[in-house]
């Protein structure tokens, strides 16, 4: 006589699965879809917060605190100011902002991006755009202004690799390309990573300056 079962019909059935969460709540309250960012939903607090305590280089620079995403984007909207110094504000926000998707996604180190591929890029613009929209700028940016900012960025690597991240100038220049003109664009920095409470104050206050009247503004 075979034993009865008592388990209910759909028993061993697979359960409905759960939808991944695809958002981030941020610290201001928001509530970011990453998969279709919403310009509503991005706050520059929140993007100067993060920022501030995302490492470049994978953390792997020299001094006692990290050099921050936040202090990295300072550095080349100066840049960008040197190599072009009648650049017009809007674009020199756009600057700024250039890499506030970090804010959600962090800093994934070059090689890592081209091992992630086509996916990580379009998360990537998609944010950027909702970045730009918020603060009114265009969603896709001038390709004069994307070349002034992949100009000011190689600078800033150069800088970076040579004076935080243990790369000596010949292995630098083999792997990043020494900048046009480097020694007259940035030949008198000397970097110093701030900590993060400041890295956030200093990308806060520039961002007032170059749009004040999106500064402590919220939607």
């Amino acid at each position: 006589m075979t034993e009865s079962s008592t388990a209910p019909d759909n028993a061993g059935a697979a359960a409905s699965p759960t939808p991944n969460r695809a958002w981030q709540r941020m610290l201001s309250g928001r509530r970011l879809d990453l998969l279709n960012p919403s310009p509503v939903d991005v706050e520059i607090e929140d993007i100067a917060h993060g920022l501030s305590r995302v490492a470049r280089w994978n953390g792997q620079t020299l001094g006692d605190w990290a050099f921050s995403v936040a202090q990295h984007c300072i550095l080349v909207e100066e840049l960008a100011r040197r190599l072009k110094p009648n650049l017009k504000q809007d674009w020199c926000l756009a600057v700024l902002l250039h890499d506030a998707p970090e804010y959600v996604v962090g800093d994934l180190i070059t090689p890592f991006k081209s091992a992630v591929g086509l996916d990580y890029k379009t998360l990537e613009r998609r944010l950027m755009s909702a970045v730009f929209i918020r603060f009114g700028l265009p969603g896709e940016l001038p390709p004069s202004v994307q070349r002034l900012i992949k100009r000011a960025d190689a600078v800033a690597a150069y800088l970076e690799a040579t004076q935080l991240a243990g790369f000596g100038a010949e292995e630098a220049r083999r792997i990043f390309g020494r900048p046009r003109h480097f020694d007259t664009v940035a030949g008198d920095l000397t970097l110093q990573p701030w900590p993060p409470q400041d890295a956030k104050a200093r990308y806060l206050a520039r961002f007032a300056e170059l749009a004040p009247a999106a500064a402590g503004t919220r939607v």
